[in-house]
């Protein structure tokens, strides 16, 4: 049996969801036999889930309550809590993993806080001021807790492990990533730099300054995060540190773009998706680390601004295509990766089975597909030879997903 985690909407969101759901294909008889088995952990408006690289351990975005918590698997179909929940920030959307499994980042699209926590030995959380002795063997030893000092993955900044759960406080040493919407001090280190989150481009006259919403990291293969702010149209590139995040540079997009998810793909290109220009971005480092706009391509020929919404960007797994939804039509539009990731063209536009797709992910020759507004997860056949969406081959129900986590 094949498993999977889906997040979604509770009452709280204006959904139906009770917690983490169970989803499971019945291994011989294809994605045609996926259901929806029940709930597996009661949480309110899960609404993104992370899994730990190497522990049965899943990350969950309470983005109604503002709060992350970690769940252990029990048995098939269940999960237990390890640990209380944690304060991440207003509207928190977005959980990012680091390769080694030492770090999570989490991303807030209500008050643009991007928020760090430690990972300990069982994969649960550290809260503020508790995992001193964790800090001290990094410093020591290293993020994995052996080896010289200054030791450790690059995907997990061991010089920044020192801070583990040590809390940031707002107007101490340096602010806060964006506004304090009243949501109290975090539970994790917010990232810091010399100055609150700031929009690149003027305000028209008349206009109300636009609000700072981060909503998704992405962790780069020299350790450092990359984020998304949908609401200043930035790409910002953090470097772990001892005080949490430290900004290292930003990549300014078209204004009114909304950058909203990305995807690091096989050739060393970051790919982003922007939820307002129906566009993906491709963007690449320099020889200095420096990251950089490389090309723009329009999501889908009939993409429609202001009717169409992107939201999910998933690579086919031999790096050839890239698939992205739009809310709004209700489709799926697939990219062809060309000159080694410099570029992507459009390949093809298919059904995606569902009501406002809000995630997808790649499946046993499927897209796997969650429609928030239907309430349903799809299964949409590839193209074998051109990877290509074709048709709508099942449709699951499913209480409002708005993720879906393969389990181990």
């Amino acid at each position: 049996m094949t498993r999977f985690w889906t997040g979604g909407y509770g009452v709280d969101m204006d959904g139906d969801a009770e917690g983490i759901g169970f989803m499971s294909v019945d291994d011989g008889r294809g994605p045609s036999t996926l259901r929806h088995r029940g709930t597996a952990a009661a949480v309110a408006s899960p609404s993104w889930l992370a899994a730990h690289p190497t522990l049965d351990v899943v990350y969950a975005a309470q983005e109604g309550a503002g709060m992350v918590q970690a769940f252990a698997r029990v048995g098939e179909a269940a999960l237990r809590p390890l640990g209380e929940p944690l304060r991440a920030g207003n509207g928190v959307c977005h959980l990012a993993v680091s390769p080694g499994g030492r770090m999570l980042i989490a991303s807030c699209y209500g008050d643009g806080r991007v928020v760090r926590f430690g990972i300990a030995d069982d994969g649960g959380l550290v809260p503020a001021g508790v995992d001193k002795a964790a800090a001290l063997r990094a410093a020591l030893f290293g993020a994995d807790g052996g080896g010289s000092a200054g030791g450790g993955s690059a995907g997990d900044g061991a010089a920044g492990d020192v801070a583990l759960g040590e809390r940031y406080i707002p107007g101490a040493d340096t602010p806060d990533v964006g506004p304090d919407a009243g949501i109290g001090p975090t539970s994790g280190v917010s990232a810091p730099y010399s100055q609150r989150a700031r929009d690149p481009y003027p305000t028209p006259a008349g206009e109300e300054p636009r609000v700072s919403h981060t909503h998704a990291a992405v962790f780069l293969p020299d350790g450092r995060i990359a984020t998304t702010d949908l609401g200043f149209d930035l790409v910002r590139i953090w470097r772990p540190s001892g005080q949490g995040l430290a900004l290292d540079h930003e990549i300014v997009l078209p204004r009114g773009t909304g950058p909203r998810h990305m995807v690091m793909h096989p050739s060393g290109h970051l790919h982003v998706v922007t939820e307002y220009s129906c566009e993906v971005f491709t963007l690449a480092s320099a020889r200095d680390g420096v990251w950089g706009l490389v090309s723009a391509t329009t999501a889908s020929p009939i993409a429609l601004v202001g009717v169409d919404f992107p939201a999910e960007l998933a690579v086919s797994r031999d790096g050839d295509t890239l698939y992205t939804a739009l809310r709004g039509s209700n489709t799926l539009a697939a990219l062809r990766v060309r000159a080694g990731g410099d570029a992507l063209e459009p390949l093809a536009l298919a059904d995606s089975g569902a009501d406002w797709p809000r995630h997808h992910l790649v499946y046993d020759g499927t897209l796997l597909v969650a429609g928030q507004r239907s309430g349903t997860v799809s299964v949409v056949d590839l193209d074998e030879r051109t990877g290509a969406p074709r048709d709508v081959r099942h449709v699951a129900e499913a209480p409002t997903p708005t993720v879906i986590l393969p389990a181990r």
